[in-house]
């Protein structure tokens, strides 16, 4: 019987069954196979600043962190979470009671959802969806209860009234998303007052995922949900390092909230991986301090790459949706004479060399999302410009 087992009951908790590899694993295997340009998973292919770096090599020669870190995080981390929160959007967090360091946003979500929902709660999450969200909801015994964005003149838009309808006398927690993965949407100031408008009218718990808060394009503003009226005792904020700073690697993201949702959150985390990132906690602590001008320029470079690989895709014949935040474009490819995202992707390295992903991952109604398609342009500018060039040959192969 070695490797057999005697039960017909599957190995995989069933709670998980509906998820396998995931998608970015599978397509950045096949980019590695075909030698294609990889523009599904959303990774920089260059480090973020040298400075930031090299804090983390003095923390390693040093000891900092080599050791396990405190369980909410090295002090020096928490206080420059609380200030930059403050710099940034005039919040106040106690480093020592309102501040929680994680291994990425990824935990941060997991362990927010293990320690808020009860199995029978329902989650709403706007669909389309980072994938760790109903996989996080799923452990957690929660239901998912997708509310859809969907295009409108040029962008993804939430409806509200959709959202109003979604709440039921089951629903324990908002998931929210924005600046929004995969679609680029930011919620504007009238569309998050509503949200925390029915928060505080039924109630409820809400995590907000703001990893992107520092990638907004042209008019757009990242505006903390808990900013507003009545949320600040209610929600759960996430941040990361990685997409902000451009070492994703490092895996360093936090929460800020109450202490009593803090102390849920960690009594969850402890249990995940206890603490993480020992040395490099103290180079993000440096990175936040960073001056004002680092952001404004990074924002700078990252819209002159989306631009770039905006133009390229519609040249291509895509339909582009120009994203308002984050790195990453969702396209439709309806007009190349395709209606099915997981075919054209899998095609698509063979096809022109280049990786996307399909948004159909990223729905509970997969029909819903099967025309469209989203490209990464966290790359270097030659990168994606050799992309858009082998992207112009798509119709012609």
């Amino acid at each position: 019987m070695t490797g057999m087992t005697s039960s017909a009951r599957p190995l995989l908790n069933r709670r998980l069954a509906e998820f396998g590899t995931t998608i970015f694993a599978e397509m950045s295997a096949l980019a590695v196979r075909t030698g294609a340009i990889n523009l599904g998973q959303g990774f920089p292919d260059t480090d973020g600043p040298e400075q930031v770096r090299e804090a983390a090599v003095r923390a390693l020669r040093a000891g900092h962190g080599n050791q396990y870190p405190p369980g909410p995080g090295i002090p020096e981390l928490r206080t420059a979470i609380a200030a930059h929160q403050q710099r940034r959007y005039g919040m106040e967090f106690d480093p020592d009671r309102e501040v929680l360091v994680t291994a990425g946003a990824t935990e941060a979500i997991a362990a927010s959802l293990l320690a808020l929902v009860e199995p029978g709660d329902e989650v709403i999450a706007f669909e389309p969806y980072y994938d760790s969200y109903a996989a996080s909801i799923a452990l957690a015994g929660g239901t998912r209860v997708p509310v859809t964005l969907r295009p409108h003149e040029g962008s993804f838009r939430l409806d509200l009234d959709e959202l109003r309808d979604a709440v039921t006398d089951r629903t324990r927690l908002l998931l929210i998303n924005t600046p929004h993965n995969p679609t680029g949407t930011v919620l504007s100031r009238a569309e998050l007052t509503a949200i925390a408008e029915l928060a505080v009218e039924r109630d409820l718990l809400v995590v907000t995922d703001e990893v992107y808060e520092h990638l907004t394009y042209g008019d757009a503003e990242h505006i903390p949900l808990a900013t507003l009226p009545g949320m600040r005792e209610r929600t759960v904020t996430i941040g990361s390092a990685g997409k902000t700073f451009s070492f994703t690697g490092w895996k360093v993201g936090w929460v800020t909230s109450t202490p009593e949702l803090v102390t849920a959150v960690r009594s969850a985390k402890q249990f995940l991986t206890y603490v993480s990132a020992g040395p490099f906690q103290y180079a993000v602590a440096e990175a936040l301090a960073l001056p004002d001008t680092y952001f404004s320029d990074f924002r700078a470079t990252m819209t002159a790459k989306r631009e770039l690989l905006a133009t390229g895709l519609e040249d291509a014949g895509f339909t582009v949706f120009r994203p308002q935040g984050t790195y990453f474009i969702t396209t439709d490819i309806r007009p190349l004479g395709f209606d099915d995202g997981f075919e054209f992707c899998r095609a698509l390295p063979e096809r022109c060399g280049v990786v996307a992903v399909p948004n159909a991952v990223f729905y509970d109604d997969r029909a819903a999302g099967a025309p469209f398609v989203r490209f990464a342009f966290c790359k270097q500018d030659e990168v994606l410009s050799e992309a858009a060039a082998r992207l112009a040959k798509v119709r012609t192969r």
